[in-house]
């Protein structure tokens, strides 16, 4: 049997007096699709950055493939928060990727036709093909995060983590960026961590869903957590959960005042 992908144990953080979340416990298996949701500031995005070796646990230990977390693990790709392109880089699509193998390098990889042949095979898995040397600065927002999956999927981690990239996308893309990260973790049988707000273009995909809220988590199935109960429990509020279609919406959550980035209002399936 493998060993899970990503092992959180009894993990905490907190800044100063304020509790993010403790006593995580999430093990992740080879191609398994986790969405992470959760109330503005309940520490989604740093979740991951302590994945990334990027912050330290206040308590407790995150391992990956069986080893523990550190910056520029080889076993991760990244997919991070959406932001436009200065439409004036001359950075290609294809440059791009590149700097999922050598970024780590300065500057762009010299001239190598297996680095090539890699990066065009990964521009080509994600559709991404027509439009390799374009400079990326020119691409739509879909087409961006097109690249930034082939990026992030080009050095063949085992575990991708995907933060809110489904942010500024239209419905159309949303559904497309999704599929896309379902398709690779189905090819690659490579495990992912997907944090959103619009939960209706996951549900498709998710196997299992990580919720914070207010110092806590729940971890399970669609079904197990998002449900008025559980998400009452946890906001210590009333919440409804209504399915409708396909699609859920959920009513009531209280306003909180965001503290990663962009976050300022969530809720599910709202339009």
């Amino acid at each position: 049997m493998s060993s899970p992908t990503l092992k959180i144990h009894d993990a905490s953080l907190s800044f100063g007096a304020r509790r993010l979340w403790s006593h995580l416990n999430l093990l992740v298996e080879p191609g398994e699709f986790v969405a992470v949701l959760g109330a503005n500031g309940s520490g989604k995005t740093s979740l991951l950055r302590v994945i990334l070796g990027e912050q330290r646990l206040t308590s407790g230990t995150v391992a990956i493939a069986g080893r523990p977390a550190r910056r520029g693990s080889g076993e991760i790709g990244y997919v991070p928060q959406q932001r436009r392109v200065d439409p004036l880089t001359p950075l290609r699509a294809r440059d791009l990727v590149g700097l999922g193998l050598d970024g780590h390098r300065w500057g762009i990889g010299w001239p190598n036709p297996g680095r090539r042949r890699r990066i065009d095979a990964l521009l080509d898995r994600v559709g991404a093909a027509g439009y390799a040397d374009r400079p990326v600065g020119l691409l739509s927002g879909g087409e961006q995060q097109r690249v930034r999956i082939a990026q992030a999927l080009v050095a063949g981690p085992r575990l991708l983590l995907c933060d809110e990239p489904l942010l500024s996308l239209d419905p159309q893309s949303q559904s497309a960026t999704t599929a896309l990260v379902d398709q690779s973790r189905r090819t690659g049988d490579t495990a992912v961590l997907f944090v959103t707000h619009e939960i209706n273009p996951v549900l498709p995909y998710a196997d299992r869903v990580l919720y914070l809220a207010g110092g806590q988590f729940r971890a399970g199935t669609v079904d197990e957590v998002l449900n008025s109960s559980t998400l009452s429990e946890m906001y210590r509020t009333p919440v409804e959960v209504i399915r409708s279609h396909g699609r859920i919406l959920v009513a009531g959550l209280p306003e909180m005042s965001g503290h990663e980035g962009h976050e300022t209002n969530y809720a599910l399936g709202a339009p």
